[in-house]
């Protein structure tokens, strides 16, 4: 039947567009993938089954269409004209999202994911980021003139016209579009992610062989991930014991015996400390990038030399490839639950945050934040937990001299906090300043003339800048009375980049953290094994001050901590301890490799088997995790 002509033609037109788009994302990593022969057609035969997949799912709009419309109106020179309209615009998208798949592989290394979701619901920002980081009209021109030779060759020689001078009947139509809906109706019921794309062992392969539209959807489906429902679990009631044998340390009693009650009672013999604390979390600030960790490339001068003057924790990981993962993870204690950070979840408010704590101890908490905080719900998390919220709209124009999509300059950012600490200060007050930073995020645009890196060059100049204005800080604040009782503390959110070819690269999630505070720390280099979740406690132990909190971490520098690290991404979740990580897959498998040799810029791993003792305490920690968090347990 003539009228489904516009189906076939589609159906070989995505995927022959899918099929350029894969070969040409290999051709990007070709260095990172397993090129065996086996293994490429594997890639490719996977793919062009879920493109399949995925273009059913495009035409379920078309095909009813075509079913429904009686010949009366479908055979009109009206629903010609509309058809071939509505036809360019579908071969339009389908190009542009080739496009968009190539520079999304090109940030993350993977096809669309959760993050793309979070794009698309965040369109401001999202929009305005690409605007000011690509040639946008050069782009949708080529994507324009591309689509428009496919539409032509394939008007013309796939006959398409002569759909519109057939007759039919609804239920010869409705024949052949029932076996066209099959598919995606038995896709949608029996396929629930794209776990074919596993039999790839190489990430870079697995990542291949999907479709990234049909990653799109599918991201958004399981956005949140049960993690009864998708990991390997233990009886609870084994897993809440075995956390509190996991957690607990010497002098450090739990309030209860009660297992689902997790709240540890810190005590302290010495007289409390009232510093003031700045905490600059700054954006995609990985140790690969600083000369303290044996970086050559001269990025980070300023910070390499307040290191030296610092307690310099120089091997502590981050929980997460986002921003919004490693805020959960410095003011929550709190490994890394699957799917998306708890900032942006629902039921976040009244957690068991680090600013409950310092506001009982009779702190002035404020998060302080470049931009829009209603961005990844951060606004929401912080005024709920704790602080008051100083972002982008409360900046007065004389405040600003640059700014970006994201907001505004580090400069303006830490000009802005320096106001509020003096405010604080004047009604003295404590204060804790949790400061979040963008300048180092596409398009790494900054003032012009600060640093020897041109404006908008790209990542090296995005972290040269941030590094010039936490100096430029720094020095500033050094001139106030309240500098000398002040903890700087400098942490990343996450590493600068996710991709790899394990399944958690190790080396991509270290970061550093360091605390500044001439007048009251002594500078010592700190090599212990640690996490982001035991950023708060550490602080709380240089204040010598006791406390109730239910948190995962501990005091990096007393000699009870465990060393250990929790990394992951919105699906994989990892233990690093004793050189071994061990991760949960939502297949409920448990992998473990040992890690054979480590550098700045690579890990070298080979799997082995995985001990009971591995499996039950990995378990332990991230079901327990979920479970207290599901069951509304870790409030205060």
């Amino acid at each position: 039947m003539k009228r489904f002509g516009f189906v076939t033609s589609f159906v070989g037109l995505f995927l022959f567009v899918n099929f350029i788009t894969r070969a040409v994302l290999l051709l990007l990593t070709y260095d990172k993938v397993d090129t065996h022969i086996v293994e490429i057609l594997k890639l490719f035969l996977i793919g062009f089954f879920y493109d399949m997949v995925a273009v059913s799912y495009y035409l379920i709009p078309f095909i009813i269409y075509i079913i429904i419309m009686p010949d009366k109106f479908f055979n009109t020179k009206f629903n010609k004209m509309i058809s071939f309209v509505v036809f360019f615009c579908v071969i339009y998208a389908t190009v542009f999202n080739a496009f968009s798949e190539y520079f999304f592989w090109d940030e993350f290394g993977k096809r669309f994911n959760f993050i793309a979701v979070d794009y698309l619901v965040y369109t401001h920002e999202v929009i305005h980021n690409i605007l000011e980081s690509y040639p946008i009209p050069l782009l949708l021109s080529i994507i324009f003139m591309i689509s428009l030779i496919l539409f032509v060759l394939i008007r013309r020689y796939a006959r398409l016209d002569e759909a519109f001078s057939q007759d039919s009947t609804l239920l010869s139509r409705a024949i052949v579009g029932v076996v066209w809906l099959v598919v995606p109706f038995m896709s949608f019921n029996l396929l629930d992610k794209q776990t074919i794309t596993h039999k790839c062992h190489n990430k870079f392969n697995q990542e291949l062989a999907k479709d990234g539209l049909y990653s799109l959807f599918s991201a958004f489906r399981h956005n949140e991930l049960d993690y009864d429902e998708f990991y390997k679990t233990l009886d609870i009631k084994y897993v809440l014991k075995h956390l509190k044998n996991l957690l607990s340390n010497k002098n450090e009693p739990f309030a209860t015996t009660k297992l689902d009650y997790i709240t540890k009672v810190v005590t302290t013999k010495d007289t409390p400390h009232t510093y003031n604390i700045v905490l600059i979390m700054v954006e995609s600030l990985s140790a690969e990038y600083l000369g303290a960790f044996g970086d050559k490339r001269g990025l980070t001068p300023h910070l390499d030399e307040i290191a030296k003057q610092s307690l310099f924790f120089n091997n502590l990981y981050a929980t997460g490839t986002r921003t919004v993962r490693g805020m959960e993870a410095v003011t929550l204690s709190l490994p890394p639950t699957p799917g998306r950070s708890i900032v942006k979840r629902p039921d976040c408010d009244s957690v068991n945050s680090f600013g409950f704590v310092t506001k009982k101890l009779g702190y002035e908490n404020k998060f302080i934040y470049a931009g829009h905080g209603y961005f990844d719900n951060m606004n929401y998390f912080f005024s709920h937990n704790g602080f008051e919220i100083v972002d982008r709209f409360d900046f007065a124009k004389d405040e600003v001299t640059f700014s970006n999509v994201w907001g505004v300059c580090d400069e303006d950012l830490f000009a802005k906090v320096i106001k509020e600490a003096d405010k604080s200060y004047a009604k003295s007050k404590p204060f804790f300043s949790f400061v979040m930073t963008t300048s180092n995020h596409r398009p790494y645009t900054y003032p012009n003339g600060k640093i020897d890196i041109p404006s908008h060059t790209g990542r090296y100049g995005g972290v040269k800048y941030t590094d010039y204005a936490i100096d430029k800080f720094i020095k500033q604040a050094s001139k106030k009375e309240w500098f000398d009782k002040t903890l700087f503390v400098i942490v990343a959110d996450h590493n600068g980049g996710s991709a790899g070819k394990t399944e958690l690269p190790l080396w991509r999630y270290k970061i550093p953290f360091m605390i500044y505070a001439p007048k009251i720390i002594k500078p010592q280099v700190v090599s212990k094994l640690s996490s982001q979740i035991d950023v708060m406690p550490t602080i709380l132990g240089i204040l010598d001050v006791s406390y109730k909190a239910k948190f995962y971490g501990d005091d990096i520098l007393k000699s009870s901590h465990k060393q250990r690290a929790f990394i992951g991404n919105y699906q994989k979740l990892g233990l690093f301890r004793d050189n071994k990580l061990t991760i949960l897959s939502p297949d409920k498998g448990v992998t473990t490799y040992q890690v054979k040799q480590q550098s700045l810029y690579s890990t070298k791993y080979t799997q082995k088997k995985s001990t009971q003792q591995d499996v039950n305490d990995i378990i332990s920690y991230y079901q327990s995790a979920s479970y207290l968090y599901k069951h509304h347990l870790l409030g205060m």
